[in-house]
């Protein structure tokens, strides 16, 4: 198969005459379109206050099979949380098996393109692993600005709305009630965001998480991914002036 191997992740699978419906209520996105046809949809677990706590897609195979592809790392703590609120649901979330395979190259029978973005080329399901990871993948989200599970996803601390996800098909405003959209909701309509997501110009390099300092010293946001010279930097965007420091290294809006 063509593509390469996502070791990070974990794939499980969701049966259950309730999944999809039970899903629906909880997360960012609108599954519905899951419901008839093969497809994959890139979605958000809050907190009732709104704050990110997991990311994952939900994939509907050629064959009908529901899967949740997740990063391992917060892959425990979701689980525990999907169980807390599954109460009487019909669903069952079990290991599948599964490895997750993704490629820029022509896309593999059963692969989905990614939802995220184009540059992010195809997702696929197998029960064989792919051979060894060689495309720069954090270059690729530092020029688009894609945020990363467990990185620039920080959680019980980020906002997706000040992460991307409304630019890259992560939320719909259109779906009704799910656990955090009120104030989701409210950021959105209500409020101008000066805080987010951006790419920003890097000389040298500093751990990921490092601080951010305007010419005066006052911390103004985190450096996060770099690669290639950039790096995506969470800034507040109306402090974010002139030549900015993160630790040693000089940071500047791309």
């Amino acid at each position: 198969m063509q593509g390469e191997a996502a070791p990070d992740r974990t794939v499980w699978t969701l049966t259950g005459r309730d999944a999809l419906g039970f899903l629906q209520g909880l997360v960012t996105n609108d599954l519905r379109p899951l419901e008839q046809a093969p497809g994959i949809v890139w979605a958000a677990l809050l907190t009732p206050q709104g704050k990110y706590l997991a990311d994952f897609f939900v994939v509907r195979r050629p064959d009908g099979t529901l899967l949740i592809d997740i990063a391992s790392r917060l892959a425990d703590d979701t689980l525990r949380r999907l169980t807390m609120y599954r109460l009487r649901s019909d669903v069952q979330i079990a290991p599948s098996g599964l490895h997750v395979l993704r490629g820029l190259d022509a896309p593999p029978e059963g692969a989905l393109p990614d939802p995220r973005h184009p540059a992010l080329g195809w997702r696929a399901w197998s029960e064989t692993a792919g051979p060894d990871p060689a495309i720069d993948w954090d270059r690729i989200r530092v020029e688009h600005v894609i945020p990363e599970s467990g990185i620039e996803l920080v959680p019980e601390d980020s906002y997706i709305l000040e992460a991307g996800f409304e630019r890259l098909h992560g939320v719909d405003f259109r779906k009704g009630c799910y656990v955090g959209q009120e104030v989701t909701a409210r950021m959105k309509h209500k409020t101008e965001l000066r805080k987010g997501l951006v790419r920003v110009s890097v000389e040298g390099a500093a751990p990921v998480g490092t601080e951010i300092t305007d010419p005066d010293g006052r911390p103004v946001g985190r450096l996060f991914t770099q690669a290639g010279g950039a790096g995506i930097a969470h800034l507040r965007l109306d402090r974010a002036e002139g030549d900015l420091a993160a630790g040693d290294a000089r940071v500047r809006l791309a």
